[in-house]
């Protein structure tokens, strides 16, 4: 069975940001750290987009992520995160990313996040109203 390659369209979500000078290390292209704070971008648009269903002690931390890196990326130009998520557990959601740059994929990511309680400083359980529309976001 051949691997299937994702494709950008698989990703309900999209981000897009601009790639600065700074993101750059000393071989010219935007440094490995760097992708981790792009892919972060991609899964705050998860989390703004559903503000309405969580409580004001609710905020989501990661607890894993994994970034295998394809291609270099160059400065100048902009990149494009693309987010789905691939299961909705009790407290955490796993997400799986590609960043694309000039047309091509040039990294992947999947992670977890855990909704926890500011306060208690705990995981806490996604509200039901959460799952649902997490739930589009597959």
């Amino acid at each position: 069975m051949p691997n299937e390659q994702p494709k950008p369209s698989d990703f309900p979500l999209s981000a897009i940001e601009k790639i600065r000078y700074g993101d750059t290390d000393r071989q010219g292209h935007v440094n490995n750290a760097v992708y981790a704070t792009y892919f972060e971008c991609g899964r705050v648009e998860i989390i703004q987009s559903m503000e309405d269903v969580f409580g004001a002690d609710d905020a989501f931390v990661l607890a894993t992520i994994t970034i295998d890196y394809l291609a270099e990326v160059l400065w100048p130009g902009e990149v494009e995160i693309r987010t789905r998520l691939t299961k909705i557990g009790n407290s955490s959601i796993a997400l799986e990313q590609l960043l694309i740059n000039e047309g091509e994929v040039r990294a992947k990511a999947t992670s977890v996040m855990v909704m926890t309680n500011t306060s208690t400083r705990r995981s806490a359980p996604l509200p039901e109203a959460a799952k649902e529309r997490l739930r589009t976001f597959m």
